[in-house]
């Protein structure tokens, strides 16, 4: 098995790791913060003093990193020391095109790049049952494969470098706007005098039912904002990815659109860093100001 470099030890970078080190992957790790790496060098890892260092010594290099600002400027430190024959695999989840211009970038040293983002959380992540949707090189894609297996449940490959990160807006505008009909959802039915956080387990199975209605819904309805598992700024990020691709393309998203301005306005008032599951307060402020304007109790 090749040896491996991970960037970005976060939310997903942690449990990530933690799956590749179970797996006996020869892993070193880098992160801005180097304090994040030390739960990995417990566990067997390397740790690295800096990218350069990281790129010199490993056959892939991964990333999972916060957004395409960072992605750029991770591979802008990487360039000089990159070497033909490496492969970089992109977890993160960026803009298409900036992704077709850095794999143009790193391919001028003889470097493949897979646009590889994932879906599951931090809880699939934890579980190595990640959904990853990879775009490069088919070839590429099916020769790591098994470097990918104790990530994810699946690897599907969809096409050119930018197809993964295209896929993966296509299931953000999803997940989005399922969390935010869900925010609705729960403040409605706690106003109907139902028992929200039932409404998981009573539609469990049905045609309703997901894995953002079981993780999140259930938080949503008991009011659980304690843990961050994830950040409104990452859905609204991508949002606003979906809503840019979109007019590139000249295609219609109305539900994205209208769900990035109501994503934007809960990050507005405070959420920005905060779980999704904190959606229900918007609508929860909302149902208290019609009480008042009513005279309701």
């Amino acid at each position: 098995m090749p040896t491996v470099g991970f960037i970005g030890i976060g939310l997903m970078g942690l449990p990530m790791c933690k799956q590749l080190l179970n797996a006996g992957v020869d892993l070193t790790v880098f992160n801005r913060n180097k304090d994040k790496c030390q739960p990995l060098v417990d566990l067997g890892a390397k740790a690295s003093d800096s990218v350069a260092q990281l790129a010199a010594s490993v056959d892939v290099i991964m990333m999972c990193v916060s957004n395409t600002d960072a992605v750029q400027l991770v591979v802008e430190q990487l360039v000089p020391f990159l070497s033909k024959g490496q492969t970089i695999i992109d977890f993160s989840s960026i803009a298409p095109d900036a992704t077709v211009a850095l794999a143009e970038q790193v391919a001028e040293k003889g470097v493949a790049w897979l646009d590889s983002p994932v879906s599951g959380g931090v809880a699939g992540a934890e579980a190595g049952t990640l959904a990853i949707m990879s775009g490069g090189d088919e070839q590429v894609v099916e020769s790591i494969k098994p470097l990918l297996a104790p990530l994810s449940s699946a690897v599907t490959y969809m096409g050119p470098v930018g197809s993964g990160q295209t896929t993966k807006i296509c299931n953000q505008m999803l997940v989005s706007c399922n969390v935010l009909v869900m925010a609705e959802v729960m403040a409605m039915a706690k106003r109907c005098g139902v028992d929200a956080s039932r409404i998981p387990q009573a539609l469990k199975g049905g045609f309703a039912d997901s894995i953002p209605l079981q993780i999140t819904g259930s938080r949503m309805a008991t009011q659980d904002f304690d843990e961050v598992k994830w950040h409104v700024k990452t859905l609204l990020k991508d949002l606003d990815m979906a809503n840019a691709l979109a007019k590139d393309n000249g295609s219609a998203i109305p539900m994205a659109g209208l769900g990035a301005e109501l994503m934007r306005a809960h990050a507005s008032r405070g959420y920005n860093e905060q779980d999704p599951a904190t959606l229900v307060a918007m609508y929860e402020q909302d149902s208290r100001s019609h009480s008042a304007s009513t005279g309701e109790q």
